[in-house]
């Protein structure tokens, strides 16, 4: 009942008062990020939904025009120099991630979820569908980002999203809930980028994590 009907209810009418209540503020957002480079304000990208579903997500725009468009930050070398000023601080505080809520009001996406997947991001997909994580609607925040955030790697990140699914109700989301205002306010297991040890150990992981299920 709840998965199905009332999470779905709660999801609409939270976003939508949402909206309304920083409406203000997204103004100023989009007026300085115009003003910064004179670039597009929003940033929109495929990613995977509910059962592989692709979606448009949107986020405000926090990198420059020339960066990388289908690669997971986490996987940048010299993530920073693709990084904007003021998109620092958004990303810090998770202020890009705002226009989700229109998302959510789609029905594309939950306020808590598994994060949705950039489509190029095979490893976490296949580990995702393993733990059965896949099964329901991305999330603006979820389980693996209120432990770990960015700190998480791929095989964790899977196996928390699947805890996620087997334990959802109303008492997961709201724990995510509080944890996501906590690892904001805290900046908690904020990181930009990788290099090129971490990418390889990333690898050898997912490497195992596959061969053992030959």
């Amino acid at each position: 009942m709840y998965r199905d009907y009332i999470k779905s209810f709660l999801d609409l009418c939270f976003a939508l008062i949402a909206l309304i209540m920083v409406l203000p503020f997204i103004t100023i957002i989009a007026l300085i990020i115009k003003l910064e480079d004179g670039g597009p304000v929003t940033f929109k990208q495929k990613r995977f939904g509910q059962n592989k579903q692709p979606f448009t997500l949107y986020k405000f725009r926090t990198m420059n025009t020339t960066a990388p468009s289908e690669m997971p930050t986490n996987n940048l070398i010299n993530a920073d120099s693709h990084i904007t000023r003021f998109g620092r601080i958004m990303r810090k505080f998770s202020l890009d991630e705002i226009p989700q809520l229109v998302n959510v009001l789609r029905g594309e996406m939950s306020l808590v979820g598994p994060r949705p997947v950039i489509l190029k991001e095979t490893d976490l997909i296949a580990l995702r569908q393993k733990y059965k994580a896949n099964s329901c609607k991305p999330g603006i925040t979820g389980w693996a980002q209120v432990n770990g955030r960015d700190e998480v790697r791929i095989l964790e990140k899977a196996k928390m999203d699947g805890e996620y699914v087997r334990n959802l109700g109303p008492q997961m989301d709201m724990k995510c809930i509080l944890m996501t205002i906590h690892a904001v306010l805290s900046l908690k297991g904020h990181k930009e980028g990788a290099d090129n040890s971490t990418l390889q150990k990333e690898r050898f992981i997912n490497l195992g994590e596959n061969e053992s299920q030959i």
